[in-house]
């Protein structure tokens, strides 16, 4: 590639960001496109053009940038002081960016499209989070119209001083705040025994979809009790041939007589099968027996690359996994039942920082005597819904099966299972679907600011909407996957897309309101007492009714 000429005044680069998978490039053009046109004509009202940095290629049928190595080409081109504008309406890998992105001088912003169409917006994040982790200065943006006030305004401070100051007065530093005695040092002492036992995190494979945010540096790891057991996923697919046809059907035996369905066809390449669903319950098993030979009290497979070309998709096995009520797996040596009673805590996407979020949450709820079972979820998208006693901003929680069926409305009866969209998952693999049940939670993200580990904590409300609002969401997003309707407690639209460091969130049930507060507070003083610069984000009862006679709050 020849370098690009210098910019002139009042020119800005557009990047677009992309998969790594041509299927789902090329499905998600169409909407890339329509955003792209969208900013550039925003732009263009306040006096500015738009240099595309690279051409869309008729070969690939898309725009994107869709490996590292034409990333780096890209980049290499361009004159590193202009300003540049990531915009991204999918799925993105941040490693095709974050080489050129770490050694550009001029300001930088990242854009996403306001919709659930594609998971534009949890792209933006994860890139956002990357950003973080490695540095690097950048401004970020969103907008559902690209010609609303809220777009307008931010775009112009960005192209005059280079920067966007978004509110984020919701968030307040643990360091600064007082807990109560008892559940600083309830927290204090779960956290010193937490580190003193130690724990292996099973690793199969990190980095997936270039989630650069989401593994942990073992020198930030270790210090809060917690090693990495590195593992292939070639491993997983070799045990997997080891577990027999006939444990597989008393797996999937299992989830049938407790109520869960399959939306079976016989079409592989299209459809779910039961061939698919043996081949994952293989998964399942293999993944609990090495758990259980490595020592590891949590595991995550990344099963996007490498895997996805061996078997079906790893959803299924992951949400069985983060469920106390599971299958049963027997060693295959002793006829002992593994993990007998307990979960096998999952981060999927092998994503550790929730893997140390998970675990720790685990433990925690186990002390607490509430049900353990967590998940991740994306943050995909959000509206205000009214209707039926709700009037708030509900946001889409979204997660392609790892959730738990305890999470569930009727629990494994409201489980389902669904074929995974083939333009991601050409082998299919069926996910486990459901919809969050209605209660309190207590929602978290671990990330890495500034070389160190910070958390960031909250409560939530997880509402029931009505079965047509569900499909909507449903429709406007990815119909295969587990959904939980969530209002965030003090916190608006905004001000959670600009601190969110990460793509994913995480969230545990509470019994009720009151324990969903104390449980934060605990959790907090746990994560604090392991190392962690913790944040309190919204309405936070820093004391509850019967101490204080009130509840002191902030946000």
């Amino acid at each position: 590639m020849k370098n690009q000429p210098a910019l002139k005044p009042k020119h800005v680069y557009l990047v677009a960001n992309g998969d790594l998978r041509l299927s789902a490039n090329q499905t998600c053009w169409p909407e890339q496109a329509k955003m792209e046109n969208q900013l550039t004509q925003a732009l263009r009202a306040e006096g500015w053009k738009v240099v595309r940095a690279h051409a869309f290629d008729p070969a690939k049928k898309h725009g994107f940038i869709d490996s590292q190595k034409m990333g780096l080409a890209v980049f290499r081109r361009l004159d590193p002081h202009p300003p540049l504008i990531v915009a991204e309406a999918v799925w993105q890998y941040s490693q095709h960016l974050l080489p050129g992105l770490s050694t550009h001088r001029g300001p930088i912003l990242t854009v996403a499209n306001w919709s659930g169409t594609w998971p534009g917006l949890v792209g933006l994040l994860n890139l956002n989070g990357s950003l973080t982790k490695m540095g690097v200065p950048y401004s970020t943006i969103w907008s559902e119209t690209f010609t609303d006030g809220f777009l307008k305004n931010g775009l112009r401070h960005w192209l005059n001083d280079g920067v966007i100051a978004h509110d984020q007065n919701h968030v307040r530093d643990l360091a600064a705040l007082k807990l109560p005695p008892a559940d600083q040092q309830l927290g204090q002492r779960v956290a010193r025994e937490f580190k003193q036992r130690k724990a292996i995190l099973g690793v199969f494979d990190e980095g997936c979809m270039g989630m650069h945010n989401a593994i942990i540096p073992d020198e930030l790891l270790n210090p809060t009790g917690l090693f990495k057991e590195r593992l292939s996923q070639s491993s997983l697919f070799a045990a997997m041939r080891e577990v027999s046809d006939a444990e597989a059907r008393a797996v999937y035996h299992w989830l049938r007589q407790r109520g869960m369905k399959f939306k079976l066809g016989t079409e592989e390449t299209t459809e779910l099968t039961e061939n698919q669903i043996l081949q994952q319950c293989q998964m399942y098993v293999a993944a609990v027996r090495l758990a259980d030979e490595f020592g590891c009290a949590a595991i995550g497979i990344q099963y996007q690359q490498g895997l996805k070309d061996l078997a079906p998709a790893s959803d299924l096995a992951e949400g069985l996994l983060n469920n106390v009520d599971r299958p049963p797996v027997k060693c295959p040596r002793t006829g002992r039942v593994l993990f007998a009673g307990e979960a096998v805590p999952h981060f999927n996407e092998v994503d550790e920082c929730a893997g140390l979020d998970g675990l720790v949450t685990y433990r925690l709820w186990r002390e607490l005597g509430f049900a353990p079972e967590n998940t991740l979820h994306d943050l995909r998208w959000g509206r205000h819904y009214q209707g039926g006693g709700v009037n708030d901003y509900v946001w889409v929680f979204l997660i392609s099966g790892a959730a738990p069926p305890a999470h569930f409305i009727g629990g494994w009866k409201g489980a389902s299972s669904e074929r995974q969209p083939p333009m991601y998952f050409r082998l299919g693999g069926g996910t486990l679907k459901g919809i969050a049940k209605p209660g309190h939670v207590v929602w978290s993200r671990v990330f890495i600011m500034s070389g160190r580990l910070h958390c960031d904590l909250g409560v939530a409300r997880v509402v029931e909407l009505p079965r047509e609002e569900t499909e909507r969401r449903w429709r406007e997003t990815t119909p295969q996957w587990p959904i939980m309707h969530a209002v965030l407690d003090g916190i608006t639209r905004d001000q959670m897309m600009a601190r969110h460091k990460s793509n994913h969130i995480q969230v545990v049930y509470a019994p009720n309101r009151k324990q969903a507060h104390r449980a934060l507070r605990i959790k907090a003083a746990l994560l604090a007492e392991l190392g962690l610069e913790v944040h309190l984000c919204g309405n936070v009862e820093l004391f509850d009714h019967a101490a204080r006679g009130g509840a002191e709050r902030f946000g």
